[in-house]
C-alpha cells in the first residue's frame, strides 16, 4: 500500500500543463503570438523596473539588455520556469545575495506544497482536520533543502532606500523537469516520515489506477 501511494505521490509531481496541437499552421501562428506576448511582456518589465529605479547588479550591461538576455535564457525550454528571491533592508551584496537565494528556495518549496496539497485534496477529498499537515510540512521542507542545485542564477537587480539599505531582487531559472526529480524524492521521503498519509494509500493507489493504468 505505501508503495502505491509512493507512485501517486511521485506522478502529480510529473504533471505540466501542455497545449495540444495537430495542425502545424495552428502550432505557428501560436507561436508567433506567444512570441509578442513575450515582447510585449519584456518591455512592460523593463518600463516597470526603469520607473522604479532599478538597477543591475554585478554587471556593466544595461538594464533592457540584462531582462532582454534573462527571458530569452527563460524562454530556451518550455520547462523552464522563474523564481524571484526578494529581500528587504539588506546592506551587503553578499548578504543580499544570500539571503535572496534561500528566500527564493523557501517560495519554490511553499509553492510545491501548495500544488501538492490542491492535488491530493482534489483526488482523495478534503482530509479532515489536520491529519496531513506533518506530511505537507515535512515535503515543504524536504523540497527546500534541496532545491538550491537546481536553481540558476540568472540576474539581480537593486535599489537603495532612503535609509541606505537596499531592496534587492533575485532572477533564478528553474527547469521543472530537472527538478522534479528532487520533489519526487522530497515526496517519497516525506510519505515514509507521516503514518497519516499511510491512511489514504488505498483511495490515491485506486486513482492511480485508474488514471495511469499502473
Amino acid at each position: 500500500m505505501k508503495r502505491k501511494l509512493l507512485y501517486f505521490l511521485a506522478t502529480i509531481m510529473m504533471f505540466t500543463a501542455v497545449g495540444n496541437y495537430t495542425d502545424n499552421d495552428g502550432l505557428m501562428a501560436q507561436s508567433k503570438q506567444l512570441q509578442k506576448a513575450r515582447a510585449k511582456m519584456v518591455k512592460k518589465q523593463i518600463k516597470k523596473y526603469k520607473k522604479e529605479g532599478w538597477i543591475v547588479d554585478g554587471t556593466t550591461k544595461s538594464l533592457e539588455v540584462a531582462l532582454m538576455e534573462h527571458y530569452e535564457k527563460l524562454n530556451t525550454d518550455e520547462n523552464n520556469r522563474e523564481i524571484v528571491g526578494s529581500v528587504s533592508g539588506c546592506n551587503s551584496r553578499n548578504l543580499c545575495q544570500n539571503q535572496a537565494m534561500n528566500n527564493a528556495m523557501i517560495k519554490y518549496a511553499q509553492e510545491a506544497k501548495s500544488h501538492v496539497m490542491g492535488r491530493i485534496n482534489s483526488e482523495v477529498g478534503n482530509v479532515s482536520g489536520n491529519e496531513l499537515d506533518g506530511f505537507y510540512s515535512a515535503y515543504e521542507r524536504l523540497v527546500s533543502a534541496s532545491i538550491e542545485g537546481e536553481l540558476n542564477s540568472s540576474i539581480s537587480l537593486y535599489r537603495v532606500n532612503k535609509d541606505g539599505l537596499k531592496e534587492y531582487d533575485s532572477f533564478f531559472i528553474i527547469n521543472e523537469s530537472k527538478a522534479s526529480k528532487k520533489r519526487i524524492k522530497a515526496m517519497q521521503d516525506a510519505a515514509k516520515e507521516s503514518e497519516a498519509a499511510q491512511k489514504y494509500a488505498k483511495q490515491i493507489s485506486d486513482f492511480v489506477r485508474e488514471g495511469f493504468d499502473l
